[in-house]
């Protein structure tokens, strides 16, 4: 049958509506789909970008940054935990460099982001200041609405926290805090990887210059080796100091005999007090001991500042702690890590070796001097004085047959110009050759510094000489009193004489000890120094001897004598 002219073929109203629904469905799910596309590409993306780097700066900055582009977040960061618990650094991303610069100090862990350090789990808010774990924002602080907090894991250690902002209430979905999630697992593995190359790196750095530093001490010159040392760790640790600290002249002193960094030149020499410092359970363990903060150890830096990340390693010499390999940083600067400590560790080994070795080259050299001495003085004793001991007795026999007159009175007294340089010849070869503790303890060795230490003082150094069994019987109070005698006398000359040569004897003949200091001076009136001479007679009166004194403007001799045989035994 035709169709009727102005009819219409319609469909039910039911079925439509729901192939309307149907599509708009579809349609709403295939936006669902490339919105869920594009944001797995941009996590793809975000990835790619934090694992093509290793340098662990870069990579920390590249995290926090992928993460904002992620979710679209106005401001990023990402604090690096520090094993008490705190911040050891805070990478931030979104403010502007005046901006960071007016609020001041950098987030301590306070607060929220406190919160996600104790318990690091996931945080999203709407508004941060809504929380009751919110501690407020420092003076200046831009606004700061919607919150996302993530932990950021390396293994099963929390190596710091993704931290995600908005300046309004824009809040966080669901979606985007499992996206911040994932992207936290890769930059957990990017972190990793970035601190063991890191950390391949300075083992690499540190092998070769421990191979470096072997070589240079082996080496017959290898100038000084503890202080090229104390270059290098600093070098190598990135330090702000490197101190080598010995013992000093008290028990709870340490001396800096090495340093190297801030102030070194003016810190070398300083004196460190350890009575107070944890420095000395180092010295008492003989172990290693790294700090978070040096403040502990009561050391500062000429301007005063405390020392912050510390690595002390003990010095070890046959198996004693003999001093302190120290390494610092200053204040605020990252802490050293468990592989720093012991490869410094490693170091502060050489530098024991070091310290052996020099002491052994140091040894070595002085037997060296003291057999050559030795061997100088055998020579003069055996050649030099017995040729002029033979001069004199032929001298001497020659005298006797010429009759008397000029010629055997001048004969006479070259005898006794050798004997006078035999004297002296004794006294260097005495000098020479002992060189003991017990030696220098003798009055020979007193009377001899005594005349090198006021040397500078006077025209040329004095000539000293000995007669008789002086170190046998100048013992004791007498040995003082004739080095009291003598220091009065040449003190005397230096002051008042202007003597071109002074002469000085210490004799033990016919009972007694004398005492004799000569000079070629202008001479001077007895009134000048009365005190001094007058002081030198009560020695010698107290003892039963004399002082007696003669100056002409040819010179001035002082002579002081004492019986020994009143001086107890």
């Amino acid at each position: 049958m035709p169709m009727s002219e102005g009819h219409s073929f319609t469909f039910p109203d039911e079925p439509r509506g729901e192939l309307d629904i149907a599509l708009d469905n579809l349609v709403a799910r295939a936006r669902d789909v490339l919105k869920i596309q594009g944001r797995l590409r941009s996590l793809l993306k975000a990835n790619q970008a934090i694992i093509e780097h290793l340098d662990l700066a870069v990579v920390l900055e590249r995290i926090v940054a992928a993460a904002v582009e992620l979710v679209g977040a106005k401001y990023g960061a990402l604090g690096v935990v520090a094993p008490d618990g705190t911040l050891e650094q805070f990478i931030n991303v979104g403010m502007s460099p005046h901006e960071i610069e007016i609020i001041g100090h950098l987030p301590e862990g306070h607060g929220l982001l406190g919160a996600l350090i104790q318990d690091p789990r996931p945080i999203r808010l709407t508004q941060l200041s809504d929380d009751d774990r919110s501690a407020g924002f420092p003076a200046h602080h831009p606004p700061m609405g919607a919150f996302l907090g993530v932990p950021v894991r390396v293994r099963d250690e929390v190596y710091g926290n993704l931290y995600l902002t908005n300046e309004d209430t824009t809040e966080f979905s669901a979606e985007d805090e499992q996206l911040v999630i994932a992207l936290a697992a890769t930059a957990g593995i990017a972190i990793e990887n970035a601190r063991l190359f890191a950390e391949t790196q300075r083992r690499q750095a540190w092998s070769t210059a421990s191979a470096e530093f072997t070589a240079n001490l082996l080496a017959p010159e290898n100038g000084d080796a503890i202080s090229i040392l104390a270059g290098r760790i600093r070098e190598l640790s990135d330090a702000d100091v490197v101190w080598v600290l010995l013992p000093g002249a008290d028990a709870d002193e340490l001396v800096i005999d090495s340093a190297r960094g801030l102030d070194e030149s003016e810190l070398v020499g300083r004196s460190l007090s350890v009575a107070d410092s944890a420095v000395r359970g180092v010295l008492e363990s003989s172990e290693a001991v790294p700090m978070r903060d040096g403040a502990e150890l009561g050391f500062t830096l000429l301007d005063g500042r405390l020392l912050g990340p510390t690595m002390t390693m003990p010095l070890m010499t046959a198996g004693l702690a003999e001093g302190i390999l120290l390494v610092a940083r200053t204040p605020g600067r990252p802490g050293f890590t468990a592989a720093d400590l012991e490869m410094a560790i490693g170091f502060a080994g050489q530098a024991s070796v070091a310290m052996e070795l020099e002491a052994a080259r140091a040894d070595r050299q002085r037997m060296v001097v003291l057999e050559d001495r030795g061997r100088i003085a055998r020579d003069l004793h055996d050649h030099v004085i017995q040729q002029l001991f033979g001069t004199g007795l032929e001298l001497q026999s020659i005298a006797g047959s010429l009759p008397m007159g000029p010629a055997s009175d001048r004969l006479i007294q070259s005898v006794g110009n050798l004997d006078a340089s035999i004297s002296q010849i004794r006294t260097i070869i005495f000098a020479l050759s002992a060189h003991t503790d017990e030696a220098r303890s003798t009055v020979r060795h007193w009377i001899i510094d005594l005349a090198n230490e006021l040397a500078p003082a006077l025209d040329a150094t004095p000539s000293v000489s000995f007669a008789g069994p002086v170190d046998l019987v100048v013992t004791g109070d007498l040995a003082a009193d004739v080095l009291a005698v003598a220091r009065e006398a040449l003190t005397n000359v230096v002051k008042h004489a202007g003597a071109a040569h002074t002469w000085v004897l210490v004799a033990v003949r016919e009972g007694e000890v004398v005492v004799e200091v000569t000079d070629d001076g202008h001479g001077f009136v007895v009134g000048d120094r009365r005190s001094g001479v007058a002081n030198l007679e009560h020695r010698a009166t107290s003892r039963g001897g004399g002082c007696e004194l003669e100056t002409s403007p040819a010179g001035t001799r002082l002579r002081w004598h004492v019986p020994y045989e009143t001086v107890p035994a």
